[in-house]
């Protein structure tokens, strides 16, 4: 490892052994919507509140994904998850019945890499076996938390995002066929930006620090990378991340694809910039990317999820967004 370098490489991979995602009516009716495990059509999962409903939406995720490897949860050593409600109750909510040892961790939107990082880690230099990450955001929850109830009917600008109603789950090992090679540890990043409906733009100078550090210390070029991933800049954000990064001579070119600009479609939805909440890059994850990388159709990407670090307070009180980018390489074993 170079000096001074936010990349780890882990000299004991850990790898996928199975993985998982959930959703709500809105991502059942966007492009992957076929793809995730399973979509309720209601977003409240048979829960009296939608707090409730996001804790329900990460155990059945998880549930899944365990269910899918073939594996009971004493079979796992570690749990590590996030969301987006204060204190990670929804994961507390969702995960307690399980009986792990676990890790909460907030990251806002970047908590899916960041928990995948983490749990890397701690596979890789540790004694488990086998653990699990789960990240999940739940669109009127973090509405009622972060900005203003459905039921109020506010207007949103063009540069906001639509967090999604969604969870992605993975069971990681010591063995299978696509693994997790090197992770990306972000900086905070202020963006200058104090518009709770602009974080594309909060998070953009974040992943393209991110992207750079990589370039700068990583194993592999771009040449090497069949898919740079942002987590959930959405259109607005996306747009000034290909600037930030043409300043310093690099273009990604039909390489970048962001999961907020994938994970609805713009004709057909109220989605405004894209989606955005830390459900919407892991769930994209574990539906389509990983999928794609089991099936041979790719063999190294590079994901980052993207998250706005912010309070309701914070963003009362004018104070700047600060952004970060955590990330790690994927690749198929050859």
């Amino acid at each position: 490892m170079k000096e001074n370098s936010r990349v780890i490489p882990f000299i004991d991979p850990p790898y996928f052994l199975s993985f998982a995602a959930v959703g709500g009516r809105e991502e059942g009716e966007g492009p992957f919507g076929h793809l995730y495990d399973h979509i309720d059509e209601s977003g409240a999962f048979g829960q009296k509140s939608f707090e409730n409903a996001e804790g329900e939406m990460q155990r059945l995720c998880l549930s899944l994904a365990l269910k899918k490897s073939g594996l009971s949860e004493h079979a796992l050593s570690l749990l590590v998850a996030g969301d987006l409600q204060n204190q990670c109750v929804a994961s507390a909510l969702g995960l307690y019945t399980f009986g792990l040892p676990y890790l909460g961790l907030y990251g806002a939107c970047s908590t899916c890499a960041e928990s995948l990082l983490c749990l890397s880690l701690a596979l890789s230099h540790g004694p488990f076996e086998r653990g699990a990450a789960v990240t999940s955001s739940h669109n009127a929850a973090a509405e009622r938390q972060f900005r203003l109830p459905l039921e109020y009917g506010g207007q949103r600008t063009p540069s906001a995002a639509w967090t999604a109603t969604a969870a992605g789950a993975f069971v990681l090992g010591k063995r299978g066929r696509v693994k997790i090679t090197e992770g990306i540890v972000g900086r905070l990043i202020d963006g200058a930006i104090t518009d709770a409906s602009n974080m594309g733009a909060a998070m953009a100078p974040a992943a393209a620090d991110s992207i750079l550090a990589y370039l700068r210390d990583g194993a592999h070029p771009l040449s090497e990378i069949d898919l740079v991933i942002t987590g959930d800049l959405g259109r607005t954000g996306s747009r000034l991340l290909c600037a930030l990064l043409a300043e310093e001579g690099i273009s990604l070119g039909e390489k970048h694809k962001d999961c907020g600009s994938l994970i609805y479609d713009p004709k057909h939805s109220d989605s405004h910039s894209g989606g955005s909440g830390c459900g919407c890059s892991a769930s994209l994850l574990a539906c389509h990317f990983l999928p794609m990388l089991e099936r041979g159709e790719l063999s190294r990407i590079l994901f980052f999820s993207t998250g706005a670090l912010m309070s309701p307070q914070s963003t009362l009180q004018k104070n700047n967004i600060f952004g970060i980018a955590h990330g790690i390489l994927i690749e198929r074993e050859v």
